[in-house]
C-alpha cells in the first residue's frame, strides 16, 4: 500500500503543474497588437509619402496601335525611386506596388504590363537611359542583378527597377535603351530642343 502511495505522489505533483493559460493568452494578444501597430505605422508612412508625391501626374497610356517590338521581357517590377536615390521610393500613381511585369520595348517607348497592379507606359522621348544595379527601393539582389531604367515624368527623373526571369537579357536591354536615348537626343538636337540637363543625365545613366 505504501508503495502505491509513493508512486502516486510524483504523478500527483506533476498534475499540479498547470499551464498558466491567462498569461500565455495575454502574451499572444500583446504580440498581435504590436504587429498591428507596426502595420498601421507602415500604412500611415506609405500614405504620407503618397501625399508628398501627389504632384506626380497620371502615367501616360500606351498608344492604341504600337509599333513593332524591339525587345520583350518577362520578370518582376521591384519599384521606382527618385533617380540616383535608391531609398527614396516613389509610391504615387501605383509605382510603389511590386508585381510581376511584362515589358515591351518599341520605337514608341516602353510598355509595362503588370498583372494585379497598374500598367504604365514610358514614351520614348521620356527615356533617359538604363544601367545594371544590385538594388532599388529596399530590394537588394546580386551584383548587376537588376535592370534600372531612368525616365522623366512630370518634370522629375525616376529610376524603375526590373528583373527578368532570364537575367542574361539585362545587358541587351541596357544597350537597346541607351541606343534609343542616343537616337532621341540626336533628333532633339536637330530640332533645336535638346535639354542640356537631360542629355547630361543620359550619358551618366549609360555609363
Amino acid at each position: 500500500m505504501n508503495a502505491l502511495f509513493q508512486l502516486a505522489g510524483p504523478a500527483e505533483q506533476r498534475s499540479q503543474e498547470v499551464t498558466d493559460w491567462a498569461a500565455r493568452i495575454g502574451w499572444v494578444i500583446g504580440l498581435l497588437l504590436f504587429i498591428a501597430l507596426l502595420y498601421w505605422l507602415m500604412r500611415q508612412g506609405w500614405k504620407w509619402r503618397g501625399t508628398l508625391q501627389s504632384e506626380l501626374p497620371e502615367l501616360p497610356a500606351a498608344p492604341p496601335e504600337p509599333s513593332a517590338a524591339r525587345r520583350r521581357l518577362e520578370g518582376r517590377y521591384h519599384g521606382s525611386t527618385s533617380a540616383g536615390q535608391w531609398l527614396d521610393r516613389i509610391v504615387a500613381q501605383g509605382l510603389g506596388t511590386r508585381s510581376r511585369a511584362a515589358l515591351t520595348l518599341t520605337d514608341d517607348g516602353l510598355d509595362v504590363l503588370r498583372p494585379g497592379a497598374r500598367d504604365f507606359f514610358i514614351p520614348a522621348r521620356q527615356l533617359r537611359g538604363a544601367r545594371l544595379e544590385k538594388g532599388i527601393a529596399g530590394k537588394v539582389l546580386t551584383e548587376d542583378g537588376l535592370l534600372v531604367i531612368t525616365w522623366e515624368h512630370g518634370g522629375k527623373l525616376l529610376d524603375s527597377g526590373f528583373r527578368s526571369d532570364r537575367a542574361a537579357e539585362h545587358t541587351a536591354w541596357v544597350e537597346d535603351i541607351v541606343r534609343m536615348t542616343d537616337e532621341m537626343t540626336d533628333e532633339m538636337t536637330d530640332d533645336g530642343t535638346t535639354d542640356a540637363a537631360a542629355t547630361t543625365h543620359d550619358r551618366k545613366g549609360a555609363s
